[in-house]
């Protein structure tokens, strides 16, 4: 269902789901998270998971992960201002080639997902944000939270976050959730940060993939009955 596109922007290769352009439907630019690429098992599932659901993706690395592709050895992530910069580039070729009418989101897989939130306090055109993972603070770090910018997202953001996932559990993020005005979170029973379930579940990861792509769904659909009730109708 994965088709690399020729296209290029700086050199970093689009991924892009092979619905990409047909009808120009809503768009999520999906960036990977810290430690994997954007062709991981995780990234290839979801963004099946999100094409079944009609939300067309394109993926892209980040310039650390390409210079590990190409020579094999593991680097710690660009720095955040590198990180958006390509985030932002990305972001620009899409809007290029598609249609002004098309909702373009951003949003990704654990640090993926919060660079594109940071990119969404920046940037004022695009629809929202969704991501898949989040890490609201480092494991067992309750005192280093990554949610500053939360109140100045231009767009709503989704989060489905795994109930154990040690980046933000259920019972931590209690009392937090409702002052983020243009933030929700929703829950994947037992699931871990890579939306692994418990053994005991009658569950799999592929199943709470296709769960997290049924939220994200909804969320597209909610922002597209706003964006019609606001220029009527």
């Amino acid at each position: 269902m994965i088709v690399a596109s020729n296209r290029k922007v700086n050199s970093v290769d689009l991924i892009k789901t092979k619905s990409f352009g047909a009808g120009f439907g809503p768009v999520l630019v999906l960036a990977h998270g810290a430690g994997a690429p954007a062709d991981s098992p995780f990234m290839e599932d979801l963004a099946q998971a999100l094409e079944v659901n009609g939300i067309s993706t394109v993926r892209f690395e980040f310039p650390y992960m390409q210079k590990r592709r190409e020579d094999g050895r593991k680097r710690p992530p660009d720095r955040q201002p590198r990180l958006l910069e390509c985030f932002s580039e990305v972001v620009d070729q899409v809007r290029r080639e598609v249609n002004d009418d098309c909702p373009v989101l951003v949003g990704g897989k654990s640090m993926g997902g919060r660079m594109a939130s940071v990119l969404a306090s920046e940037r004022s055109d695009l629809a929202g944000v969704v991501g898949f993972g989040y890490p609201f603070h480092p494991p067992g770090r309750l005192d280093k939270w990554r949610t500053e910018h939360f109140a100045s997202l231009h767009c709503p953001m989704l989060v489905v976050q795994g109930t154990r996932d040690p980046f933000g559990k259920f019972e931590e993020l209690a009392g937090y959730l409702e002052t983020w005005d243009r933030v929700r979170v929703e829950w994947l029973t037992g699931g871990n940060h890579d939306f692994q379930p418990l053994a005991r579940q009658q569950s799999s990861q592929s199943a709470l993939i296709a769960d997290a792509a049924r939220q994200a769904k909804a969320f597209v659909d909610e922002l597209n009955q706003a964006q019609a009730s606001s220029i009527g109708v």
